[in-house]
């Protein structure tokens, strides 16, 4: 039967209902029928984007439900990054909406500080996931006039097992905040199967302890990838990294300031080639010539770059030092793998005892959000799951869809998202409520 028949799905035309029953406790809701209706936006993602919009909406007295599909807010971060990680720019630039870091934090709080902010902002608001929530499917239902969302999720079967349940919702409003970061992305190159060593993403990256004593090539020049190289180096495994393309290596800070600091106050007077060529002859000042050590630099400035393609230049938190000293070695592409190791692209041959990918992720919209007549005006492009429009369009779609966390501008950008997305669904609720209050 249509989910949209009563009484398979149940109706509450009070949004404060729901947000009373999903707040009162941690554990997933119950529900007797196949499909609910929930009244306000339901959120895809308990990251940081998605706390910041639930947030924003508490702050208007607006309530939300997030799904999420795995067992804490801020999955990625708990779950899916290496022991060290810092964040990469100063704390003022990543805090979220309505509230700011404890001022006893670092200037570039640590992974385990960003994710008790996280706990702790959830708690300031109020905001509360439905976990282990995985949405499957996502279509806007154009006769309700609502979202219809398919989910899977894990329960307990009563012996200790785990039981896969699929539920329905529906909504008016559907916020995805799954972001940038969904899925890894694992390359293929030649031979991969026959490498008797660990292949591992560098989600499934802790620490280099593990490595000690060990050869192991990282494969990618990013920051994951520059930051692994170090904490390998730190915890005495012989690193090598794979450099495939040019790539912009910036001192963290010049004259004193952040370099992101610096960037964004220079680019409130001068256009952003001029702020290009400032960046780039002071990090030559810094660091010298990094193309010496198979460090090109691409044509383009490093801001210009990051506005054209989403690339963020390499923030050197001691990477750098350790390869210009040689104790991390750069390597040009892979043309295939070994049984013990690599041939490059230039010829050269070397054996590995591991090779850690950091390769990157890539949004996973695509997979559940279905779009069945895809138009030029959708939010979502089919082909790689990124909104069409540029930032700061972005973030808003056709028939109460919207999106946060895919500005390739970090938490900043979504912090701004997430304040027009509440603004605007505020708007609409409210008309809405009035619309009820007259009928009766």
């Amino acid at each position: 039967m249509d989910c949209w028949r009563e009484p398979e799905c149940k109706r509450v035309h009070d949004p404060f209902f729901y947000h009373s029953a999903f707040t009162a406790s941690t554990d997933p809701p119950k529900f007797s029928e196949r499909c609910v209706f929930f009244p306000g936006p339901i959120i895809v993602g308990a990251g940081p984007s998605g706390l910041a919009v639930a947030a924003c909406l508490s702050s208007r007295g607006i309530p939300s439900l997030i799904l999420e599909r795995s067992d804490c807010i801020g999955s990625l971060w708990q779950r899916r990054t290496y022991d060290r990680l810092r964040l990469h720019l100063p704390k003022k630039f990543c805090q979220l909406p309505l509230m700011p870091f404890p001022p006893w934090f670092p200037t570039y709080p640590t992974k385990q500080q960003f994710v008790t902010y996280l706990e702790a902002y959830a708690r300031e608001f109020d905001v509360r996931a439905v976990f282990n929530e995985t949405v499957v499917a996502a279509e806007f239902d154009g006769g309700a006039g609502l979202w219809r969302l398919r989910t899977v999720s894990l329960s307990s079967s009563g012996k200790g097992k785990a039981a896969e349940e699929e539920r329905e919702y529906a909504c008016r409003w559907l916020v995805v905040a799954t972001g940038e970061n969904a899925e890894p992305v694992v390359p293929e190159i030649a031979g991969m199967g026959e490498f008797k060593g660990p292949i591992v993403h560098t989600s499934s990256y802790g620490s280099g302890d593990v490595y000690r004593d060990k050869r192991v090539l990282v494969v990618g020049c990013g920051n994951s990838g520059m930051e692994v190289s170090l904490d390998l180096c730190n915890h005495n495994a012989r690193p090598s990294i794979v450099v495939r393309d040019a790539v912009h290596i910036l001192p963290r800070e010049m004259l004193g300031r952040s370099t992101f600091g610096l960037s964004m106050w220079l680019l409130k007077w001068l256009p952003m080639p001029a702020v290009d060529r400032f960046l780039l002859l002071v990090a030559r000042l810094m660091l010298g010539d990094t193309a010496k050590l198979g460090l090109n630099r691409p044509l383009l400035g490093p801001l210009e770059l990051k506005s054209l393609t989403g690339k963020t230049p390499v923030l050197n938190v001691g990477t750098f030092a350790k390869i210009k000293s040689g104790k991390i070695k750069v390597r040009p592409a892979i043309r295939r793998f070994m049984e013990d190791g690599v041939e490059f692209v230039d010829g050269r041959l070397e054996e590995y005892d591991a090779v850690i990918l950091a390769t990157g992720y890539r949004s996973n919209v695509p997979c559940w959000l279905k779009n069945k007549r895809m138009q030029e005006s959708e939010l979502f492009a089919e082909e790689d799951g990124y909104p069409r429009r540029a930032f700061p369009n972005e973030w808003k779609g056709e028939k109460g869809l919207y999106a946060v966390g895919f500005t390739k501008g970090g938490l900043l950008g979504a912090s701004l998202d997430a304040s027009r997305i509440a603004q605007d669904i505020e708007l609409r609720f409210r008309a809405d409520r009035e619309d009820i209050a007259g009928l009766h």
